[in-house]
């Protein structure tokens, strides 16, 4: 038995695939039978604009193969990454889809979400220029009707299951276990400031102090200095943010709302909410568009950071490059089994100064006569 067993050994050898896959249905059937409303269904992007991601991200993905896996061309990483973000589906599943291993599929999200933060964000998530911080305050005037505004504001909880040791840290003041991600959009509701990956125990205000764009505000690097004069006096640019954000010079938020409001501050509030729905709605179809950040299952806490935020350059790609958005994506994106928390911000983060600033905007609305 045993001469038997070493005589057979010789002539044994592994299958690289233990399991029959459909490795060509990515050649067969998407590059050459995908219609465009395949292509927007499937990767939420157009064929043209999938390629133009796929060639940006060619130096960030060079192709490595072992004995048993030979290398996947760069499209097709692309093209697992995005359908597993844009749909969530389970790994197991998206597997025998693409004929590789549930492994593959998970070093593909992972390695083409990385390279997108690292090549792709320099140009589509990033700090504007001064011209096009003048870009965006002619946005908000003109299309939200709210002057001297160059962003909205707002903060994005991402439900997770968390590891045991840290679930304190991630349960909200609402019940459930999340991931915070602040944000902030121009007036076409496109992504120019992410921060991630705070726990969702923290409150809007605290993730805005531990954040880059409360440095970046504190230095002055929001707007030019000088700033630009508004209604006679020298103001900074302002952004525009709920009653969970403490009043600065450079953030506004609607006054508290009760029965001593007069016409001028209720105007005040009507306008500041109606320009600061950019961002919910930007929320809306960041989460429709990629719909992994309804529930982050599959991933570790270690990526999640990187992962958000290839999602929102995503979302910015395909709102720049004029891809549709299928309002049927957006059901489901806000179920209501998960309320949103909202915590006031505290009194002591308040700029008493920044009263003046309000005011300025009740003259300006009220001497246009809106």
């Amino acid at each position: 038995l045993i001469a038997r067993r070493r005589r057979t050994s010789c002539y044994f050898y592994p299958r690289a695939w233990p399991n029959l896959r459909s490795e060509d249905w990515w050649e067969r059937v998407v590059l050459k039978e995908f219609g465009p409303q395949d292509w927007l269904e499937k990767f939420r992007m157009s064929k043209e604009t999938f390629f133009y991601v796929c060639s940006r991200l060619q130096p960030g993905l060079a192709p490595h193969s072992t004995h048993f896996h030979p290398a996947l061309p760069v499209e097709k990483r692309v093209a697992v990454a995005l359908w597993h973000l844009a749909t969530n589906v389970e790994y197991q599943t998206l597997s025998p889809l693409f004929g590789v291993g549930p492994s593959t599929v998970q070093t593909c999200v992972r390695e083409v979400s990385y390279a997108i933060v690292l090549l792709l964000k320099p140009l589509y998530l990033r700090l504007p220029s001064e011209k096009e911080l003048e870009n965006m305050v002619r946005i908000f005037r003109t299309r939200w009707g709210f002057p001297h505004c160059i962003g909205a504001l707002d903060c994005l909880h991402i439900p997770i299951h968390p590891p045991l040791r840290l679930s304190a840290d991630y349960y909200n003041g609402q019940g459930w276990h999340s991931i915070l991600t602040q944000a902030t959009v121009d007036g076409l509701g496109q992504f120019w400031d992410v921060s991630t990956a705070f726990p969702g125990s923290m409150e809007n205000s605290a993730v805005l102090e531990s954040s880059s764009l409360w440095v970046l505000a504190k230095e002055g690097r929001l707007c030019p200095n000088p700033p630009k004069h508004f209604m006679g006096k020298a103001q900074k640019y302002v952004l525009l943010g709920d009653a969970t954000y403490p009043l600065q010079d450079w953030i506004l938020k609607p006054y508290q709302e009760d029965e001593n409001l007069t016409q001028r501050q209720l105007q005040f509030n009507y306008r500041l909410k109606r320009a600061h729905s950019v961002i919910e709605n930007a929320f809306l179809r960041l989460k429709a568009r990629w719909q992994i950040l309804l529930k982050c299952d599959d991933c570790s806490l270690e990526l999640l950071p990187t992962l958000v935020l290839a999602c929102c350059i995503l979302h910015n790609i395909c709102e720049a490059h004029d891809n549709p958005f299928n309002e049927e994506w957006l059901e489901g994106t806000e179920p209501m089994e998960l309320p949103k928390p909202c915590q006031p911000a505290p009194a002591a983060m308040e700029d008493g100064q920044a009263e003046q600033v309000r005011e300025l905007m009740c003259q300006y609305f009220e001497s246009c006569g809106e």
